[in-house]
């Protein structure tokens, strides 16, 4: 570990999104936890494919499409939190965080983990929100770039310049300095030039044909609410904390309209997290493949606590879990 673990008494568990998959994820993992390995077992079924074989044998390739890349990032995510939890019981201990937050397809699995949606309701609408962001990219056609070193005010000055050639807005507020744009093909170029000349650290087109959040997202974003309508979705048992807004997420309609909304609305990471260490979070733990959200939380505040618990760098399976249970008050 980079980063020493104090004494917490709040925590938080954090959800990633897409990007932080990995060749291999979960695959360590699902031999040495039971729980794991049954969620794999479930996701399989209830998906009608082998997603565990994508997971533990694919290829950086395969998993990188949006269709599959979705589901795999969930179920693996979700796997690691039936094996921490599974974990916490066999010490005699409950784990009770009192926020879950995911960052864009992370909310599914917040909203998983906090029982507003059952694993299987989960499984399915990742499945098809892949498959409907795809559908849309493909009729609307766009793309998304990082722009580092620029405040997020300058960055909403270049969108709006920019958007004289069709809409481009942020996307991913992360961090400070750290901002993801979305739009239309010649809207996002006319941005990353300007983003250029204002003199940004550094500005990247991303390997992406889709704009996500945003509003070349609303036909998906209309098909997600339709899914969602069918479900009976239930009061979350500890709070989530959106995307969307940052705003604490305590009721179905909340979450409901979250999900709703957040395929054509900006992901305020920042804002989030923020929101969360103003009531008292002083652990955030990120649970499923890599450690993205965790190296964030440490640029928006290097001094609480954040660590991540995945087998790309032992996790459950070494020191870091070792760790967060001596620290627990």
């Amino acid at each position: 570990m980079d980063q020493a673990v104090k004494p917490w008494r709040r925590l938080a568990i954090i959800f990633p999104g897409q990007g932080s998959q990995y060749a291999g994820m979960g695959e360590r993992l699902a031999r040495v936890s039971r729980a794991a390995l049954d969620v794999f077992k479930r996701a399989d079924e209830v998906l009608d494919m082998r997603i565990s074989k994508l997971c533990f044998e694919g290829t950086a390739e395969e998993l990188e499409p949006t269709i599959t890349q979705q589901p795999a990032t969930f179920v693996t995510s979700a796997a690691w939190l039936a094996a921490l939890q599974e974990r916490w019981a066999q010490l005699d201990r409950k784990l009770e965080p009192v926020f879950f937050a995911g960052h864009s397809l992370g909310e599914f699995t917040a909203a998983v983990a906090a029982g507003s949606l059952s694993f299987e309701e989960g499984a399915l609408l990742v499945r098809e929100r892949g498959r409907l962001m795809d559908e849309a990219g493909r009729e609307f056609p766009g793309g998304m770039a990082s722009i580092l070193g620029l405040p997020e005010a300058k960055v909403v000055e270049i969108c709006e310049e920019a958007s004289r050639d069709g809409y481009v807005g942020i996307s991913n507020a992360n961090c400070e300095g750290q901002t993801v744009i979305s739009g239309a093909v010649n809207a996002l170029k006319t941005a990353m030039e300007l983003a250029e000349k204002a003199r940004a650290r550094r500005v990247v087109r991303l390997p992406i044909t889709i704009a996500s959040h945003s509003p070349l997202m609303a036909k998906a974003s209309e098909g997600m609410n339709r899914l969602l309508q069918k479900l009976p979705m239930r009061d979350p048992a500890a709070p989530l904390v959106g995307n969307v807004n940052a705003e604490i997420l305590e009721t179905e309609p909340e979450v409901y309209a979250e999900l709703r909304d957040q395929l054509t609305s900006g992901v305020y990471w920042h804002r989030s997290i923020e929101a969360m260490k103003a009531r008292g979070v002083d652990m955030f733990m990120e649970v499923g493949p890599g450690s993205v959200l965790t190296k964030l939380v440490r640029r928006i505040d290097y001094e609480v606590n954040s660590l991540s618990i995945s087998d790309d760098h032992e996790g459950l399976l070494g020191e870091n879990f070792k760790l967060v249970e001596a620290a627990a008050l």
